[in-house]
């Protein structure tokens, strides 16, 4: 009978070991939690209109109806699970030369944009996100692939971190 050796800890999926998704020595800026209603609010738009309509069909016609409401029901909660999953996951992290984003549980990205490429910096709010004090900055590059965004962020941080970006670009544009 083989041992496995006693030192070996299992981390499971919720490892904190360093990988490439999360770099050692990187101070992450997780998104706003004010970000999690905006999505289910924008959820909310498409899911209940026809969850209320097969409420209507159930009442008025026919009680086979209620299984479509409970499948309406439980798609929509898997759906806000989900929804709330992806915003805690989103982050970013400022380094020297680079910004790196990251988001996604299952299916996990980081983008590395470094401060050179960087051509413009955008920031937008729309009315739900001006309501609830956030905004996205959009960071566009040379490189199409390379564009980023940042969901979430608050909107008092939102110019700081705009004119961070553009300095530090221009700075490292500079250098070259």
């Amino acid at each position: 009978m083989t041992r496995l050796p006693t030192n070996r800890v299992s981390q499971g999926w919720h490892t904190s070991r360093m990988t490439w998704f999360a770099p050692d020595s990187v101070a992450w800026t997780a998104a706003s939690r004010r970000l999690i209603p905006a999505r289910l609010i924008s959820l909310g738009v498409f899911v209940i209109p026809p969850m209320a309509a097969a409420v209507v069909f159930a009442v008025l016609f026919s009680p086979a109806w209620w299984w479509v409401v409970l499948g309406f029901a439980l798609i929509a909660a898997w759906a806000a699970w989900i929804t709330v999953r992806i915003v805690l996951a989103h982050a970013w992290a400022e380094r020297d030369d680079d910004l790196l984003v990251k988001r996604g549980r299952l299916w996990r990205s980081v983008t590395v944009v470094p401060y050179g490429r960087m051509q413009y910096v955008e920031v937008t709010a729309g009315p739900l996100a001006r309501a609830l004090g956030i905004a996205t900055i959009q960071l566009h590059t040379a490189s199409p692939g390379t564009d980023a965004s940042l969901a979430g962020v608050p909107a008092d941080d939102a110019a700081r971190l705009r004119d961070r970006l553009t300095s530090r670009g221009e700075a490292q544009l500079a250098g070259l």
